[in-house]
Formats: structure tokens, C-alpha cells, sequence
């Protein structure tokens, strides 16, 4: 198998471990921003927001969107941290 077929294979199965959850999983999941709306209810119940949210979506997909960003934010890093340990090892042998 070539490399490039494995690194499509590998992409695909991340994909679909992406996915896959927010297809398959019915469950609700809390976060900080629940427990403070219901804090500023009990502390200040007149209290009405000032901005509303551009689209509603389920809590699920909410938190699976973030650990997506988190882990793509991670990768990045991991990449950008990896080409220059690359460079350095490169000018060093040179």
C-alpha cells in the first residue's frame, strides 16, 4: 500500500470517528455556559442578555465542534512545533 493511500485511509477514519458520535449518540452533555445561565437566573432572574446566538445547535454537536477545534488547534501546533525541530536538526547536520 502507498504512503498516500495511507494517509488517506488514516484521514477517512478520522473523519469518521469525528462524525460518527454525532450521528449515532443521543445524549446530553453540560457545560460551563449551562451552569452559568442558570446561576445569573438564580442571582438576577429580570437579567436579560444582551446578544442571542447566531444558530442553535444540540449540546452534543456543540461539544463535539469544540473538542474537533481543540484537536485541530493541537495539531497545528504539534506540526508547526515539528517543522522547526526539523529545520533545526537539518542545520545542525549541515
Amino acid at each position: 500500500m502507498s504512503r498516500s493511500a495511507k494517509n488517506i485511509w488514516i484521514l477517512a477514519i478520522v473523519v469518521l470517528l469525528a462524525v460518527a458520535p454525532l450521528i449515532f449518540i443521543n445524549a446530553e452533555f453540560g457545560g460551563a455556559d449551562g451552569a452559568a445561565e442558570e446561576m445569573i437566573q438564580t442571582i438576577a432572574p429580570h437579567y436579560e442578555p444582551w446578544a442571542s446566538p447566531l444558530a442553535e445547535v444540540p449540546g452534543e454537536t456543540e461539544s463535539m465542534l469544540f473538542a474537533l477545534q481543540a484537536a485541530i488547534g493541537a495539531g497545528i501546533i504539534g506540526y508547526v512545533i515539528g517543522l522547526f525541530k526539523g529545520k533545526s536538526e537539518k542545520s545542525k547536520q549541515q
